[in-house]
């Protein structure tokens, strides 16, 4: 989802005339000549923060060391006038994504040489921030900016025809999340689940397969809960398969309590779509599932899990496991070790958790230990490496 969002941002920057009046922007691998600096963040897991906030001050001190003073005054500023005097040399640094929807503007007095935040529904705004503060007048240049009040992305966002890989694309079909899993910041931070209009979707794949993409992947935190005009998803899976000139295509997250054997029969009937599921488990103890607020038991999951390799022959089966989780005891983390070591997933992203702000899940104390932590990440970890080399499966 980030580096679909990291692709409009670059997209609006640079194809769009109207978002950039008298300027030229470019994409840079070097840091050292950038003007402008956007940090696009995510909040799913502390660690994640923390490798922000890291960055973040590493890049402050490259603009401490052209001349910006550690001061400034913070203040929400709308409009800052069109000055033709720039602000010189010193870069602008942009915090976007869910860290700046959740912290807003208290970024500001953690990272005081930050100059805007906007949050995942206001990435449009991005260009007119910038060109805010590329005009203002020096005395202003100190004054931030923070957009975090919409609620619906425009839809024009998604077809500026920029997309990193000249051979792949990752089309978003729905934005946020309504399912409120007790651990996760998703709806607090993206916003409830907003369907793109199905004929949009498509229209984006046709664009994109103009321009010689032809492998495409469709993104959501859910993307089996996507509705919009009588169009569910498999519906979307079998139209999206009969788009001309695509090759292959892919779908990332389904979750177990939306997903149905009505999709299993599409992903064999449809040619062009790969044999494969991501299907998230998260934790194989009833108990735990329910404090995760999953909406499904270990049973449910399971022949879920059955029916897929029983339709879908041959087809690819992976998940997401997070260990440690509040109160998880060694009969819980057994539980979970038994399920994937009899499930023998092709592959899994396996995770620590950690208490997020907002969520239920904080409410309760976080009673694992971090050493404990670490020794059912690897257990778990050592047991699915094991399973996909026995299935000749290169585990990252």
């Amino acid at each position: 989802m980030n580096v679909r969002d990291s692709e409009v941002i670059c997209g609006l920057l640079t194809t769009i005339p109207a978002c950039r009046p008298g300027r030229d922007y470019r994409l840079t691998t070097n840091p050292d000549e950038a003007d402008i600096v956007i940090f696009n963040t995510c909040s799913v897991r502390q660690h994640a923060e923390d490798k922000v906030w890291s960055e973040i001050g590493r890049f402050a001190k490259l603009k401490q060391g052209k001349g910006q003073s550690p001061g400034g005054t913070v203040k929400k500023v709308k409009n800052l006038g069109d000055s033709p005097q720039k602000a010189g040399t010193v870069p602008i640094i942009g915090v976007i994504g869910c860290m700046a929807q959740n912290y807003a503007e208290e970024i500001f007095k953690r990272a005081p040489r930050v100059d805007f935040v906007v949050g995942p529904s206001d990435i449009h705004k991005i260009p007119a921030i910038i060109n805010k503060l590329s005009l203002a007048r020096p005395a202003l240049y100190a004054a931030k900016i923070w957009e975090t009040d919409s609620q619906i992305r425009p839809e024009e966002i998604y077809h500026t025809g920029f997309y990193q890989d000249k051979e792949h694309a990752f089309i978003v079909i729905s934005e946020g999340c309504s399912n409120f899993c007790s651990y996760c910041l998703v709806p607090y931070v993206r916003g409830p689940l907003h369907n793109r209009n199905h004929r949009d979707i498509l229209k984006e794949i046709q664009e994109a397969v103009d321009k010689g993409i032809t492998q495409f992947t469709l993104l959501g935190q859910n993307v089996n809960a996507y509705q919009y005009e009588g169009v569910n998803f498999v519906r979307l899976v079998r139209l999206v398969n009969l788009v001309k000139g695509l090759k292959g295509f892919s779908f990332i997250t389904s979750h177990p309590k939306d997903t149905s054997i009505d999709l299993f029969k599409a992903i064999v009937d449809c040619d062009k779509l790969k044999k494969y599921l991501h299907l998230p488990v998260q934790a194989g103890s009833d108990r735990i599932l329910e404090l995760m607020n999953r909406g499904y038991t270990r049973k449910f999951y399971l022949d879920l899990a059955q029916n897929y390799r029983k339709i879908v022959k041959g087809g690819l089966l992976t998940t997401d496991i997070i260990v440690g989780f509040t109160t998880e005891a060694e009969k819980d983390f057994r539980e979970t070790f038994d399920l994937v070591n009899n499930m023998e997933f092709d592959s899994a992203y396996i995770f620590k958790y950690s208490p997020r702000p907002h969520t239920e899940a904080q409410k309760l104390k976080d009673d694992v230990t971090k050493e404990e932590k670490e020794r059912r990440h690897k257990v778990i970890l050592e047991l699915q490496k094991g399973i996909s080399k026995k299935k000749g499966i290169k585990f990252k």
